[in-house]
């Protein structure tokens, strides 16, 4: 049972309704995680800029979603991991992609650096070492895309995070997380 409330977007007023009717006129929904964010139109406003934001990245939508089921694996965040893996299999991304992404782990040499370095920037809380860097570089990243690595994994983690605490009800095909390795 969730923890903190979502809004019923019918019956919202102010920011959170202009905020909720973007979201509805674009997505046709408003999830969960965003209705209840909403109960705070500056952490809503802040997720929805972060999120806009990356959506222009040089990363590209499947490698986001790998990064982001990798991130929501690790920090043990249901409502993400089903999330992210619903909206990655409806961009393609095949069932045994999306379960070695939440190993942190891809077939695609590129994607597997990004999400080992994904590991490593939680693992270290940031701290990656000077080897770590230079093996996403090798592997073909440049510094921009090496920033925006960094930003999906803390767009994640805070995410991650405010699921866990608020406990949102999963308004996705439910999926537990798995163990690490």
């Amino acid at each position: 049972m969730a923890r903190l409330k979502a809004l019923n977007p019918e019956e919202t007023t102010g920011k959170s309704k202009e905020l909720f009717d973007t979201i509805k006129g674009k997505m046709g929904m408003v999830p969960n995680v965003m209705k209840t964010m909403g109960n705070s139109p500056a952490v809503l406003s802040a997720y929805l800029g972060f999120s806009t934001a990356l959506a222009g990245s040089t990363l590209g939508n499947k490698l986001s979603e790998a990064l982001s089921l990798s991130v929501a694996n690790h920090n043990g965040c249901d409502y993400c991991n089903s999330a992210h893996t619903f909206i990655g299999g409806k961009m393609g991304i095949g069932p045994e992609a999306i379960e070695a992404a939440r190993h942190g782990k891809s077939d695609d040499p590129k994607t597997a650096a990004a999400l080992s370095f994904a590991q490593a920037i939680l693992d270290s809380k940031g701290k990656v070492s000077n080897a770590e860097i230079e093996e996403v570089r090798s592997a073909g990243f440049s510094e921009g895309e090496i920033a925006e690595i960094v930003a999906s994994v803390a767009l994640s983690v805070f995410t991650n995070y405010f699921n866990n605490v608020a406990d949102t009800d999963i308004d996705f095909p439910k999926l537990a997380p798995i163990a690490r390795n």
